[in-house]
């Protein structure tokens, strides 16, 4: 199992760490700050600096799987190519610290809050979600026209009026009697612990989104600065894609 650090501090860039295994899926470590790929967010990059100085370039993370396919509970961390020889010289119990690439995660963070304000200004099942660092979409099952204006300008308000983030957490049963809070049709929250991970956007009365999701997100909805709608897609009768840019 790797300690998931991203889970309840997304600002932290950097942490120490161990080396745990090496296999063909990537480098496996005790504790991690790296976000691995789910729930329609990419997978960060980044770098492991090793004790020595020497520097492994992460090209994308993944959680890892076992020899059946299924979830390990650990997270793959995926070097860049051409990097064989330092990979060679590392092995299990070497000390490193693993950094992400900021910069990159800031941006996945910003979109990621941004689609949950999509969907308190569009509140329909969402069946297809993507998160990149350079644009963000949802797919919403409806079968009504959306205006990319009307949206646009939805999002800079809530944007303006300063929403805080919070990261909580329901339990199972807690979510049983509530299925309407989860808003993806394709991807359920992850069970097994007896909680569920939320993220809540508003405070006091104010609820302007609450949902399960494993996902970072910013602190506050005016950090994430100007986004649009730059487009939206008619792309089945019973779908409307939306997509996300920076101003």
């Amino acid at each position: 199992m790797t300690q998931e650090l991203f889970r309840q501090d997304a600002y932290l860039r950097e942490t120490p760490a161990t080396v745990v295994a090496l296999d063909a899926q990537g480098v496996l470590l005790d504790r991690t700050v790296f976000y691995p790929l789910g729930g329609g967010q990419a997978g960060d990059t980044g770098e492991l600096v090793l004790a020595d100085g020497r520097t492994l370039r992460i090209a994308d993370t993944r959680k890892h799987k076992d020899a059946e396919g299924q979830p390990s509970g650990a997270i793959a961390h995926v070097p860049a190519p051409g990097q064989e020889e330092l990979l060679a010289a590392l092995k299990p119990g070497d000390a490193l610290t693993a950094r992400i690439a900021w910069d990159r995660r800031h941006r996945l963070m910003r979109f990621h809050t941004t689609t949950h304000l999509l969907c308190h200004l569009v509140p329909q099942p969402v069946n297809g979600c993507s998160i990149t660092p350079e644009y963000a979409r949802l797919d919403f099952h409806m079968t009504d026209p959306l205006d990319k204006d009307a949206l646009t300008a939805g999002i800079a308000r809530l944007v303006a009026e300063a929403h805080p983030v919070t990261v909580g957490a329901i339990t199972d049963d807690e979510l049983d009697a509530n299925p309407a809070l989860v808003k993806s049709m394709s991807v359920q929250p992850p069970r097994g612990t007896g909680t569920v991970r939320t993220i809540r956007i508003g405070a006091g009365d104010i609820a302007i989104d609450f949902q399960p999701c494993g996902g970072t997100h910013v602190a506050g909805t005016a950090e994430i600065g100007a986004v649009v709608v730059t487009k939206i897609e008619k792309k089945s009768a019973t779908t409307r894609r939306v997509v996300l840019g920076f101003a």
